[in-house]
């Protein structure tokens, strides 16, 4: 199983802390952001390769923080070089499959969120349904949910609809940036694409697919934390406490 880390935004409502370094190797409780996902998902030992897919203008970061690593890390730099050329994060998880030649299932995660529940268990929930899988949560605010990628379930927990973004939210249910892939799905990226699903945000590859095969969702165990902004990341720098969800 290969593991993509989508890396390849500018945070440019963190400037000027992120103008000329990337978001997810800021420090949060003493570790980079990267060090709590990639730490955690490696206990698990399924994964034998992490792929970050960033962009040209912070790849050299990525490319260090890989070397200090024990596990298989690959940086794909995807050319772009500001946020008015960026690709979005659809097209950079099919650039980086086009680019390695990958033909695997796929944990496909933000690189910008810690949590405090392991990711293991999403990758056990997934494997065990055998179908792609997202992740969701309550959201009892209607001003977050019309921000958000939201998804309505039925009683098995199988994804009916998904929608980025929705101006009359369907559900109060919530998609974090956290999604795996089956390979016979990951392949049919592309054909999302040429069909028209949106590209920016990763949900909208979910939205598209779930029309077309079966989806599960998985309820979030715990807390997801969004380094958003300065005000957030503030906060979360000094708040967060690691993984406490067992």
């Amino acid at each position: 199983m290969k593991c993509l880390i989508l890396a390849a935004g500018y945070a440019t409502r963190l400037y000027p802390l992120t103008e000329n370094f990337p978001k997810p190797l800021l420090e949060v409780g003493g570790k980079t952001i990267l060090d709590w996902l990639v730490d955690d998902i490696d206990t698990a030992g399924l994964v034998d390769e992490y792929i970050v897919i960033s962009n040209h203008k912070f790849a050299h970061h990525f490319f260090e923080w890989a070397a200090s690593k024990p596990m298989k890390i690959t940086v794909v730099d995807d050319g772009t070089s500001s946020n008015e050329t960026r690709l979005g994060a659809v097209k950079d998880i099919q650039f980086a499959i086009d680019k390695l030649g990958l033909d695997d299932d796929m944990l496909v995660i933000a690189g910008d969120n810690v949590l405090d529940f392991s990711l293991t268990q999403f990758i056990r929930y997934a494997r065990g349904k055998n179908t792609s899988c997202i992740m969701r949560y309550y959201e009892p605010e209607e001003k977050t949910l019309v921000k958000s990628g939201v998804v309505e379930i039925d009683q098995y927990d199988r994804v009916l609809s998904m929608e980025e973004k929705p101006a009359e939210p369907k559900s109060h249910w919530c998609c974090p940036p956290f999604y795996y892939y089956t390979h016979l799905d990951a392949k049919l990226i592309a054909k999302g694409i040429e069909s028209g699903c949106g590209t920016d945000a990763p949900g909208s590859y979910i939205a598209w697919l779930c029309q077309q095969t079966v989806i599960h969702a998985m309820e979030m165990p715990g807390k997801r934390f969004d380094v958003g902004n300065l005000e957030s990341y503030n906060k979360i720098k000094t708040g967060y406490k690691g993984i406490i969800v067992c």
